[in-house]
């Protein structure tokens, strides 16, 4: 079986070697054998769970939910609709948190262009807003 230490892994996935280490400790990559030095050694598949956990990350899946996709994806009565169903409830989320968001950009804006930037800051309507 190949296998590599841990910058080499963290290199090849592009990853920093504390992230595989929090990967380890979560438990979303296997805990590597060790050398008879002491140094970890990674099996090359590593590297594609690590891209696959990075990829996912950047869709806006936790790492809960990272942990439940790994599973199903070994899991043998997993088909494609019940992770659709996860990336549909992912894709929910992600809209709920845009409304947010666009919210707080109004009322944001609304504030700023009430402060005409003169005056005490015991005047300024941003924060005498905030303490409301």
């Amino acid at each position: 079986m190949n296998t590599m230490t841990i910058g080499k892994i963290a290199k090849l996935a592009d990853v920093g070697i504390e992230t595989i280490r929090f990967y380890e400790r979560e438990q979303l990559i296997a805990v590597p054998s060790r050398s008879a030095s002491g140094y970890r050694q990674y099996p090359t598949e590593t590297v594609k769970r690590l891209r696959f956990i990075k990829r996912a990350k950047e869709l806006g899946f936790s790492l809960k939910e990272i942990k439940e996709l790994l599973s199903l994806q070994i899991e043998p009565n997993t088909t494609c609709k019940d992770i659709r169903k996860r990336a549909e409830l992912k894709i929910e989320n992600i809209q709920e948190k845009i409304q947010t968001l666009k919210k707080m950009d109004k009322s944001l804006r609304k504030l700023t262009e009430a402060c005409k930037s003169r005056g005490p800051v015991t005047e300024c309507p941003i924060l005498e807003a905030l303490e409301d």
